[in-house]
């Protein structure tokens, strides 16, 4: 696919959202703005994989929490199928977490929802013309005092204990707290003591989450 396009004509935008609200507001003000066309909307990562080939768009502006695939993956893949397609994150969360797993899949940049609607213009404009952007603050993240060794992880998932690591690893397998705790040789106690201290480490709000940070997370490191 070659995306390709004249510096005269419009800058393809598709939109993924699983909220129609947002999607409007988003819409609304992207379509307000000549040099920005949206082309596309979809409610989930499958739905702009089916569209990518269709309509062709210059950028892929993405929400991160959405049902299926998340944001971040849906980023790993545009940049494995579709290299030539800037994907720009357009979230609610600002953790140092979700920012540097994104930009280190493929984003090309982050903008917070709360950030005021020019920015996000803004935001279009520098990731067309090759550049990265983030919202004011975010940057910190990115710092390279915050990398390990191998340029993975982050600063708080570096902090995890062994067996911490390996309750997150037995939660993506979609393990419950008996079945982890026979596998590790523990009491059901201790593995919720574990995933209390993930949860406060991690900087996650709720179990359901947590076990969606792990299917994220296990989903997108390198396979040996």
């Amino acid at each position: 696919m070659n995306n390709a396009r004249l510096p005269h004509l419009p800058i393809r935008v598709l939109l993924v959202d699983d909220h129609p609200l947002v999607r409007d507001g988003v819409r609304m003000r992207l379509d307000a703005t000549p040099h920005i066309r949206v082309v596309a909307e979809a409610g989930c990562a499958n739905e702009a994989f089916a569209l990518a080939e269709e309509v062709q768009p210059d950028i892929v502006v993405t929400d991160i929490r959405m049902p299926g695939a998340s944001g971040i993956q849906l980023t790993a893949t545009f940049r494995e199928r579709y290299p030539l397609i800037r994907v720009l994150v357009l979230s609610m969360h600002q953790e140092e977490e979700y920012v540097r797993r994104a930009m280190l899949l493929g984003a090309s940049g982050y903008v917070l929802k709360d950030a005021p609607a020019q920015q996000l213009v803004q935001a279009i404009e520098r990731v067309h013309a090759g550049n990265t952007f983030l919202s004011p603050g975010l940057e910190q993240w990115l710092q390279p005092a915050a990398t390990n060794g191998d340029g993975n992880g982050t600063r708080a998932h570096r902090t995890l204990t062994p067996r911490e690591n390996t309750v997150l690893q037995l939660l993506a397998q979609g393990r419950s707290n008996k079945e982890i705790a026979e596998l590790m040789g523990s009491s059901i106690r201790t593995v919720e003591t574990h995933r209390l201290h993930l949860r406060r480490k991690l900087r996650i709000d709720g179990r359901a989450a947590l076990v969606k940070y792990a299917v994220d997370y296990a989903d997108l490191q390198p396979q040996p």
